[in-house]
């Protein structure tokens, strides 16, 4: 028989503890993206002060890239331990992490520029790892704790947070940038310019560090403790109190759990069987719009300065952050914050599939819109706002599409005890992409051609519509339903 506690949670109505948990999983990637994306508008800074204006390409490509090897490393292996050690008990060591990486960052020094870059690079290596395992985590929680009906909206919303820590980096770049501009003028000392970047990277741990304390209070999530722990009764006694619902399971409920928790392994051929393709679809599609999504992003800044939006240097290499920091701003503002709403608002009624294939559609347009008539027309001075117009859409398509379906659809599809994991490996899937651009073509894309740049992004947009296909719709469905049809099969 089923048991009661699932079923009170996918029934339960929506209140105040559902917000709660909206908040303290988004925090955390509020954070991942703020220390993710911090980088971009101080990387010109950080080659002014240390490598006499410009970084070297390979040394900008690792600034960039080494967080998301870290975050590849820990969307693996937290979400391995995700479904060894419970949900809860690995949050907390993700959180912890980010914290004192996020300080450490600020305290990269050496007596020369290869040693700062390498201490930072080392630190951001960490951070990442932490980042990383904060993917399938908080996916994983939020699932397990949300409803039918709204689960989408709610996994939606804690990864919408996202978009207002990319909007975050930016304005405390440009407070940062603007206050030491007006504070010192156009001529900043070596020290005066080192600790602006310094302090934008700090500042990462404050919201990791104020929800720490509200993480550890959550329960472990019901369905961990009733399906993998094998302890129905407590996750009652939880779900009872954070819920305000009287739930109570009785003794002949202990068969139910064993009858739904999968008779299989990650590696063995009867996960093949039932879920390979699906695993396939979710890490593919997730590579894919990650390659668009993450490049766009890390590398804006080059762009910028191509189109001759911004300039290449500035008098005040501050005035450079200032800018660049403002131009990520205004895209986050304009694109990438209300594809996320979109997102929430419409995806438990079009459900996972249309959107991402709305979303890959889109993008691949907009991005051939861009780099076929590059040459002959967008680089041309005149036209820039209309490249930025049509460029900001494709942060807006990516977010109300496959940069938000992807997160969401491994935490519905696979059964409780392989759930994190496979969460995790999809991830992992995903951050391929950006590391592939970071260190390989993208790692300077004016030496490519830009056009050449964008051609790549949409052929992946294009690759990632097309193995959308390979994953079922999930809207709708209790995240037992799978294992309740493989019983069904074998029986």
């Amino acid at each position: 028989m089923p048991l009661r506690v699932l079923s009170a949670l996918d029934s339960a109505r929506t209140q105040l503890y559902h917000f709660s948990a909206i908040f303290i999983a988004g925090m955390g990637f509020f954070t991942d993206a703020y220390d993710l994306f911090c980088i971009p508008p101080v990387s010109n800074l950080l080659g002014s002060i240390y490598y006499e204006n410009e970084m070297p390409i390979r040394v900008k490509a690792s600034v960039n890239g080494i967080a998301l090897c870290g975050a590849l490393a820990g969307q693996l292996f937290f979400g391995w331990l995700g479904d060894r050690m419970g949900r809860k008990r690995a949050y907390g060591i993700t959180l912890s992490l980010m914290v004192a990486s996020s300080i450490a960052s600020g305290f990269s020094i050496g007596r020369s520029a290869e040693a700062v870059i390498g201490s930072l690079c080392f630190f951001r290596f960490w951070l990442g790892f932490g980042i990383g395992g904060d993917y399938p985590l908080s996916a994983t929680i939020m699932a397990e704790y949300a409803n039918t009906t709204t689960r989408g909206a709610f996994i939606a919303a804690v990864f919408g947070m996202q978009g207002l820590g990319i909007l975050a980096s930016s304005i405390v770049a440009l407070i940062l940038s603007a206050t030491m501009i007006s504070v010192v003028g156009d001529m900043p000392s070596f020290g005066q310019k080192d600790v602006v970047w310094r302090i934008i990277l700090m500042l990462g741990a404050v919201p990791a560090g104020f929800t720490y304390y509200w993480r550890m209070k959550m329960p472990e999530t019901a369905r961990y403790t009733a399906l993998v722990a094998n302890d129905p009764r407590q996750a009652a006694v939880d779900m009872s109190t954070v819920l305000n619902l009287n739930i109570e399971e009785d003794e002949s409920d202990d068969s139910g759990t064993q009858s739904l928790l999968p008779q299989f392994g990650l590696f063995s051929m009867a996960f093949v069987k039932r879920h390979g393709l699906e695993l396939l679809g979710t890490a593919s599609t997730w590579f894919f719009v990650d390659i668009a999504f993450y490049s766009g992003n890390l590398f804006q800044s080059d762009i910028y300065h191509n189109i001759k939006w911004l300039k290449c240097y500035y008098k005040n290499p501050l005035d450079d952050v200032y800018r660049s920091a403002r131009a990520q701003a205004l895209i986050a503002f304009c694109g990438t914050l209300p594809g996320y709403i979109f997102t929430i608002l419409l995806i438990d009624r079009l459900g996972r599939f249309k959107i991402q294939l709305i979303g890959f559609f889109f993008m691949s347009v907009f991005l051939f819109a861009l780099a076929i008539p590059y040459e002959s027309y967008w680089a041309q001075k005149a036209h820039r706002h209309g490249f930025l117009a049509i460029y900001s859409m494709t942060f807006f398509f990516s977010n109300f599409g496959p940069n938000t379906t992807t997160f969401i659809v491994p935490a519905e599809l696979f059964p409780a005890r392989l759930r994190s994991t496979c969460h995790g490996i999809s991830a992992a899937a995903g951050k391929a992409g950006p590391i592939i651009g970071a260190f390989g073509f993208f790692s300077y894309p004016t030496g490519i051609g830009i056009n050449n740049a964008l051609i790549i992004l949409a052929v992946a947009s294009c690759l990632g519509f097309f193995c959308t296909f390979l994953i079922p719709e999930t809207k709708g469905r209790s995240l037992e339903e799978n294992e309740v049809e493989l019983t069904q099969v074998q029986a």
